[in-house]
C-alpha cells in the first residue's frame, strides 16, 4: 500500500501514473477533488481508497500495511498570502506525516520546493547544513512555509527522529501533464499551447539587467515525467536520506522555451516583449539552475528529457490530443 498526498494534484497524479505504471500498490489517494475538473487527472488511475486531508489523522491511526508515503499535498500557488493557511497546510501537516511515518518506520518523500532559494541565483545547491538553510531568503510566504519545514524536519533528523529513509525534495520549474486545473499557475508552455496554435502573439517580459537581452531570463525548466521516474527510483533503490534538487541542472531562456513549443507545434511563434510589472522589480530571478550533482551521486542518475524533448512529448502526446491527461 503507498499513500499518495495531494495525489489529484500535478504531480502527485503523475506520482500515481508512475507507480500504477510500476506496478506498485494498491494505492491510497489523499486530497480534496472539488467541484472543478481536477477528477481528470486521477481518473484512468485505480484507486483502492480515497481519504479527505481532513481525516487522513484518522486513517493513519493504528494503519499498517503501509510501505510508503508520497507527500505532494499543500499549497502549491506561490501568490498565497494567507500565512496561517500555510502553516497549517504545508509546514504542521508534513510535520504530522513525518512524525507518523518515524514511529511506524515508513518511506517518506515529500515536496519542498526551489522557492526557498529566493532570489538567489547561484550555487542553488541543496545543502543541509544549519547555516545553508538559515542564509535562504524566500521571496514570498509559499517559499518560507517549505524552509521552515525543511528546518523543523532536519532538525528532527539531527535528533534521530527521523523515517526509515526520507527525501525532501526541491522541485523546479515543472512543467507536463495533468497542470490545467492550476490555472494561472500552470506553466508557461500549457499556458502559451493554445496561443501558440492558433498563431497568436504571445509576451515574455523585457529584460532590464544590463548584459541580458530580452527573452532570456532563465530557468531550470524539468518535465514532470523525469520527477516522477527519479521519486520511484528513490523507493526502488533507496537513496541516503536528505533533501534533494529536482531539476535538469541545465538552464534554459523562455525565449528557448517559446521556440521548442512553435517547433512541437510546427510553426514560428510571434513574441512580444513587455515591460517587467512594477510589482515584481528588484523580485524577478533572472536564472535559476539546480545543481544536481547530489541527487546523482545517490545513484539517481537516468537521462533527463532535454527542453525541446520534454516539450515535445507533452505536446505530441498531451496537449495537442483530445484527451490531454496522462
Amino acid at each position: 500500500m503507498i499513500l499518495v498526498t495531494g495525489g489529484a494534484g500535478f504531480i502527485g497524479s503523475n506520482m500515481l501514473a508512475e507507480l500504477e505504471k510500476a506496478g506498485a500498490g494498491p494505492l491510497v489517494l489523499c486530497d480534496w477533488l472539488g467541484t472543478g475538473e481536477k477528477w481528470r487527472n486521477v481518473s484512468k488511475r485505480q484507486i483502492a481508497e480515497f481519504v479527505r486531508p481532513e481525516d487522513l489523522p484518522r486513517w493513519l491511526e493504528g494503519r499498517q500495511g503501509v510501505e510508503a508515503v508520497i507527500h505532494m499535498g499543500a499549497i502549491s500557488a506561490t501568490t498565497e498570502r494567507d500565512a496561517d493557511l500555510l502553516v497549517d497546510r504545508n509546514i504542521r501537516a508534513t510535520v504530522r506525516l513525518w512524525d507518523w511515518c518515524t514511529a511506524a518506520r515508513v518511506p517518506l518523500l515529500y515536496a519542498s520546493s526551489a522557492a526557498t532559494y529566493g532570489a538567489r541565483e547561484t550555487d542553488l545547491a541543496d545543502d543541509e547544513a544549519p547555516a545553508a538553510l538559515a542564509a535562504l531568503a524566500p521571496l514570498n510566504a509559499y517559499g518560507w512555509s517549505k524552509a521552515a519545514t525543511d528546518r523543523i524536519l532536519l532538525d528532527r533528523a539531527r535528533a534521530g527522529e527521523a523515517p526509515a529513509l526520507w527525501a525532501g525534495l526541491r522541485f523546479f520549474n515543472v512543467y507536463g501533464p495533468n497542470e490545467y486545473h492550476k490555472e494561472n499557475m500552470m506553466s508557461v508552455i500549457a499556458r502559451f499551447f493554445g496561443p501558440v496554435s492558433r498563431g497568436e502573439t504571445v509576451e515574455l517580459f523585457k529584460s532590464d539587467r544590463p548584459g541580458i537581452a530580452d527573452g532570456q531570463q532563465s530557468r531550470d525548466f524539468v518535465y514532470v515525467k523525469d520527477c516522477t521516474a527519479a521519486m520511484l527510483a528513490m523507493l526502488e533503490r533507496p537513496v541516503p536520506s536528505g533533501l534533494y534538487n529536482l531539476g535538469t541542472g541545465v538552464a534554459r531562456s523562455f525565449a528557448d522555451l517559446v521556440a521548442a513549443l512553435g517547433r512541437a507545434l510546427g510553426r514560428e511563434p510571434e513574441v512580444r516583449y513587455i515591460p517587467l510589472p512594477v510589482a515584481l522589480e528588484g523580485r524577478y530571478q533572472y536564472r535559476t539552475e539546480a545543481r544536481m550533482a547530489k541527487l546523482r551521486r545517490a545513484g539517481i542518475d537516468m537521462p533527463f528529457h532535454d527542453l525541446e524533448a520534454g516539450v515535445a512529448d507533452y505536446v505530441g502526446k498531451h496537449l495537442s490530443m483530445t484527451d490531454p491527461y496522462r
